[in-house]
């Protein structure tokens, strides 16, 4: 009798609770890129660090320009460029030519553009002609304060963000030179089967080339890992427990295997984790095992251990299975280890079905979709508020299916059928 399948839920939960955030590394803001922060990180200095100015124009002293907006004449005196810090001071009936990003004259309280002003335009690298300017007070000061960006000692970011390229810009502006982030986790991913050759090697009789090897490598990299990928492993009990004593040699933090989990003669996977390799050290190879039906189709067959110390999700091998646990289990593992505030994996989406589709009562459904218009404009498209919806792209159990998906419809449960117009969790791939 087939055991009681548990629930995705379940079974991510049980994968979260075989990893910790990794060890944090000091980086610049820019070698930072994509890690994710270990501390809140704070402003180091104010920014912008001065007054200046927002637009090319003239710095002048508002009390000298008339409240109703009416043009005053005035004398220029010279010219503010951006990084100067030696500044005239700007008196009564005084302006100074100034561009933008330089700092605000003393005496001076406003900047008006010069395209509102008698002088039109400036020249690039022109001299000052104008000894004087004719100008009338604007709406606005067109002045950047001092710390009207971000104050010094203000959060810039918590624990547990990714480092974006707006971040970096944010936390180099404010001073910030070096930040602590988690250290990348290192993926050994590696796929079994006797019948399985790499790519750049000719197949035989009954052979076929390991796709979920090179795919499952891609996909590590994708959610922020390094990999180094092993195998393809034949279906040897000795070549298999080799293999997963390579990854540990690598320092992995986490390996990822693709097929022999299920329960046929061959399932490799499943024999070494039936059986302990005692180490020179004297620890047993495998623990923690815990393999597992989940209620998931496809990727029914799961399981979970530590090889020597090291955390290991066997997927199923069938590709798109393998491919959704993966999205499914080991990318909340992936950030889990980088640190992330919330390590789930990403975020589904709710989209309409444009067309139906058979569910798959009493398993959570996985099936590759693409966007379409919605012939409505996504009026009728229930709780979704969307102008696209979803249509499967083919075979759930097909990888051609998979390459031409856009996402990866979540159908649950208790749905036996989906109905064109039905709200979809889906899955974004792209």
């Amino acid at each position: 009798m087939e055991p009681q399948a548990r629930s995705v839920t379940e079974h991510v939960e049980r994968v979260l609770a075989l990893v910790t955030p990794l060890r944090s590394v000091e980086r610049t803001p820019e070698d930072a890129l994509g890690s994710v922060l270990a501390e809140d990180q704070y402003a180091a200095a104010s920014v912008p660090p001065f007054d200046g100015a927002a637009m090319d124009g003239y710095a002048v002293r508002l009390a000298d320009l008339p409240p109703d907006g009416s043009p005053v004449a005035l004398q220029v005196t010279g010219d503010v460029a951006a990084g100067e810090s030696d500044l005239a001071e700007v008196g009564p009936g005084q302006a100074l030519r100034i561009m933008t990003g330089a700092p605000l004259p003393s005496g001076t309280d406003a900047v008006v553009p010069v395209e509102h002003t008698s002088t039109g335009r400036f020249l690039a690298g022109a001299p000052r002609a104008e000894s004087s300017v004719t100008l009338a007070r604007r709406p606005r000061p067109h002045v950047r304060r001092a710390g009207e960006d971000v104050r010094q000692g203000e959060r810039l970011a918590y624990a547990g963000t990714e480092v974006t390229a707006a971040l970096v810009g944010a936390l180099t502006a404010s001073g910030t030179v070096r930040v602590a982030v988690r250290r990348r986790p290192l993926l050994a991913v590696l796929s079994t089967g006797s019948e399985l050759l790499p790519a750049d090697e000719p197949l035989g009789p009954g052979q076929i080339t390991d796709s979920n090897g090179p795919m499952l490598a891609a996909a590590a990299r994708a959610a922020g890992a390094d990999v180094v990928r092993l195998g393809p492993v034949p279906d040897d009990l000795m070549a298999l427990r080799a293999a997963l004593d390579e990854a540990v040699h690598s320092r992995a933090d986490l390996i990822v295997t693709a097929g022999g989990v299920s329960a046929g003669a061959a399932d490799v996977v499943r024999e070494v984790l039936a059986a302990p390799a005692p180490g020179p050290d004297g620890d047993r190879g495998v623990t923690d095992a815990d393999v597992a039906t989940v209620a998931i189709s496809p990727g029914k067959p799961q399981a979970l251990a530590r090889w020597r110390g090291v955390p290991w999700l066997a997927l199923p091998g069938n590709p798109v299975g393998a491919y959704a646990s993966f999205e499914l289990f080991a990318h909340p593992a992936i950030d889990r280890l980088r640190g992330e505030k919330a390590p789930g994996g990403p975020r589904p989406v709710a989209l309409a079905a444009a067309a139906g589709w058979a569910g798959a009562p009493g398993r959570l459904r996985v099936v590759p979709v693409r966007l379409v218009p919605l012939p409505d404009g996504g009026a009728g498209a229930g709780t979704t508020a969307s102008a696209v919806g979803v249509v499967p792209t083919g075979s759930h159990h097909a990888l051609s299916a998979l390459a031409a998906a856009d996402g990866l419809a979540l159908v649950p449960p208790d749905v036996e059928k989906v109905c064109a117009g039905d709200p979809v969790q889906v899955l974004m791939l792209r």
